[in-house]
């Protein structure tokens, strides 16, 4: 599930930055348009042998977790196991990327919404950088402000990898995922 703010406003902000993610893995997989399902979108398909949903929540940032709560209740659905959250991370300079296994919420409101809602921290997530908050600037207008252009290119050039990284991390687990990408 990638994170962000829905509405045409949020594109091109920072705080989208997971919604960029899964709309390449969505275009690089071959799955097709999300389609709507209350508190997300979603589309499917398979990974080589792996049968994958990518979700983006329908509602803000801080409510996020409504769009995984019902996972939970997936018969085989193991949260620690088969649960990546494609998250953006003002504490990492732009384009670095860090694969977690689990986690706090470090400030993330849509991470501290995803917590809550499934009842655990034991969940992957891939934080992608988008550069520290300038000082004197309020953090939250800096995560809802469209990217510099050559940060956004930085981002966007990272796409393609990204699909490969999500890849590996369905085939042989986070820490393969965090040996190979993380940087």
């Amino acid at each position: 599930m990638g994170l962000g703010n829905p509405g045409p406003r949020y594109d091109a902000t920072r705080h989208n930055v997971g919604w960029w993610v899964v709309d390449r893995l969505a275009y690089d997989w071959d799955f097709g348009p999300f389609v709507d399902e209350g508190a997300f979108g979603a589309t499917r398909g398979m990974v080589g042998p792996h049968e994958v949903e990518v979700r983006k929540p329908n509602t803000y940032m801080n409510r996020s977790g409504i769009a995984v709560a019902d996972l939970v209740d997936c018969e085989g659905f193991e949260v620690e196991r088969d649960l990546l959250v494609v998250i953006d991370d003002v504490a990492l300079d732009v384009g670095r990327v860090r694969f977690r296994p689990a986690g706090g919420a470090g400030g993330h409101n849509g991470l501290r919404s995803v917590t809550a809602a499934l009842g655990s921290d034991s969940w992957a997530r891939l934080r992608l950088g988008v550069g520290r908050c300038p000082e004197g600037v309020d953090l939250v207008d800096w995560v809802l402000a469209p990217m510099e252009e050559s940060d956004e290119e930085r981002v966007i050039e990272l796409l393609p990898e990204m699909s490969r990284a999500v890849e590996l991390w369905l085939e042989e687990g986070t820490e393969a995922a965090m040996n190979r990408f993380n940087r």
